[in-house]
């Protein structure tokens, strides 16, 4: 079996000896050579690259964002999951939901011995994605309020700060606080054979649970998302600070956000629409990528073969 270790050499939970000693052991198992990350969007060059090469297995080294790039670049133009070579995830970021949701374990050494598992009895899954005008994420994708949020952390962390709950907690507060337009939402859901609902301020939407994680807490607006379904959505409408703390302190306790006429959920979608007035904050699996009003969502089933 022929496969390319990519490396994002910025990972939070691994060193330069973790590396080599993760090398060897991979190597021990396929015939590997060892890519290097060196500029955002190189993982999905190197994959794509994989992907012409006709590679069996690629594996990744590094967080979500990672590996967000890895699948985009492994399906690039137009490929199938047969077509493709399957993944494999060393968690090395600071959350890894995507390894974690696979059921990986999240230290960098147990999850090397569960894919060496899995490659030697030749265990791999099949999974569905999302797409998102035309880009594939793992877990999930979000408007509004968790996409700010995210650009608040990203730019918190460009200042030398840690990824932390802490962080985020303080980065949620401070958005509510600073968005003027929170009372007036922009945003409209649009399902085929479904009347539109407008007056959305924030959507997030999950390929699989759960969303995020809090340290060793797993929060999930959509507990029934799944690998093996199409897309759930949460959306609260107009963003009072009384209704926000609420649906916050009831994701924290595990529970989905009760349904008091301000909270639109569903199930197993194939495909729907988010159109917003104004440009909106929007993330893939955890990865800020600017604003925009004009989001195409689908499912994408089968799409993805995993050694987990």
């Amino acid at each position: 079996m022929r496969a390319l270790l990519i490396v994002n050499p910025r990972a939070t939970t691994t060193s330069e000896r973790a590396r080599d000693i993760l090398t060897r052991a991979l190597g021990s198992a396929v015939d590997l050579r060892v890519a290097y990350t060196q500029w955002r969007g190189h993982a999905a060059e190197l994959a794509s690259g994989a992907s012409d090469a006709g590679l069996d297995l690629v594996v990744t080294l590094g967080g979500d964002g990672t590996v967000n790039e890895v699948v985009n670049g492994l399906l690039a133009k137009g490929r199938s999951a047969d077509r493709a070579p399957a993944l494999a995830v060393v968690p090395g970021g600071s959350t890894n939901v995507f390894a974690r949701a696979l059921g990986l374990p999240v230290d960098w050494v147990d999850g090397t011995g569960a894919i060496l598992e899995a490659l030697r009895d030749g265990r791999f899954r099949r999974i569905s994605l999302g797409k998102a005008n035309g880009r594939y994420f793992t877990f999930c994708a979000g408007m509004g309020l968790d996409a700010a949020v995210i650009r608040r952390v990203e730019e918190a962390r460009h200042r030398g700060n840690i990824a932390t709950p802490a962080l985020y907690l303080r980065q949620t507060v401070a958005q509510l606080f600073s968005d003027s337009d929170r009372r007036h939402p922009a945003m409209t859901l649009q399902v085929p054979g479904e009347k539109d609902i407008p007056g959305l301020a924030m959507a997030i939407v999950q390929n699989t649970t759960p969303w995020t994680y809090l340290g060793g807490r797993a929060v999930s607006p959509n507990p029934d998302a799944s690998f093996d379904s199409g897309l759930d959505l949460l959306s609260l409408k107009a963003l009072s600070l009384p209704l926000t703390v609420r649906a916050a302190g009831q994701l924290l306790l595990g529970k989905q956000p009760s349904h008091d006429g301000q909270v639109v959920a569903r199930h197993d979608l194939e495909k729907f629409r988010l159109c917003a007035q104004s440009p909106q904050a929007f993330q893939l699996d955890g990865d800020y990528l600017g604003e925009c009003d004009d989001v195409k969502l689908e499912s994408a089933p089968d799409a993805l073969r995993v050694a987990c």
